[in-house]
């Protein structure tokens, strides 16, 4: 048994270490799966590249975003959205090599934490003004935007220039198809929203099919973290649109 147990003996780290080697790839792949899962249905991290949404969102700035929520409940005016763009209101990327595919699944598991945001360059974000047959307007004498002819005071989110109250410099007057959606920046003069596309086939509008979900959390930087605001009560006095 002495002889035996010997000359075993140096096959046993041999076998720990496949061993160990096996448990670690498991769980990266379980990991991945639970990341691309997560991902794909529940929540996903983009990051802020531009200052159209300040003073609420800032350039850098890591938020998460609820797809699972919207699905089941709508959405609400006020609510921060993310949507892909729906054409020709970015700039075309060229398309990047795809990298290793151990890369990509590190990659997943930052996104799943807010610490990467891959996909973040096709997609935009905006406040929502207008759900589906909300007539929207700009402005009134005050320069405020009316929805369904009930005015809206935003200034409490709004980043405006010193002694500017007017909610857009930019006048529409739009009814909000079905389906779809308007959006607008919080930084209204720094702003390409649905008012700088309305020569567009889609008419500025945004399909809810574009949409991935509603912001609420800023994950990045430490001194960011925090619920997004919606400023819902701001549009509580909006009716439903008539029939």
């Amino acid at each position: 048994m002495t002889t035996e147990s010997a000359a075993d003996a140096p096959n046993k780290p041999r076998r720990g270490f496949w061993i160990f080697l096996r448990d670690v790839l498991v769980i990266i792949v379980i990991a991945a799966l639970v990341s691309f899962l997560v991902k794909s249905f529940v929540v996903r991290s983009f990051y802020i590249p531009s200052a159209s949404m300040e003073k609420t969102l800032i350039v850098d700035d890591r938020i998460l975003v609820d797809e699972l929520t919207p699905r089941w409940t709508g959405y609400e005016r006020g609510d921060i959205v993310v949507f892909a763009d729906p054409g020709g209101w970015l700039p075309v990327q060229p398309q990047a090599p795809r990298g290793p595919v151990v890369l990509e699944w590190v990659d997943g598991l930052l996104t799943l934490i807010g610490l990467s945001s891959s996909d973040s360059e096709d997609h935009l974000v905006k406040r929502l003004i207008g759900l589906p047959g909300d007539h929207v307007v700009c402005c009134n004498s005050l320069g405020q935007i009316t929805i369904n002819d009930a005015p809206i005071d935003e200034l409490s989110y709004l980043n405006l220039p010193d002694g500017d109250t007017a909610a857009s410099n930019e006048p529409f007057d739009v009814t909000v198809p079905e389906n779809s959606i308007w959006v607008l920046g919080d930084n209204r003069d720094r702003s390409q929203d649905a008012r700088a596309h309305q020569d567009l086939p889609s008419g500025g509008f945004v399909p809810l099919d574009n949409v991935v979900g509603k912001a609420f959390l800023t994950t990045w930087p430490l001194a960011r973290i925090g619920t997004i605001d919606g400023h819902h009560d701001v549009f509580n006095g909006v009716p439903d649109p008539e029939e």
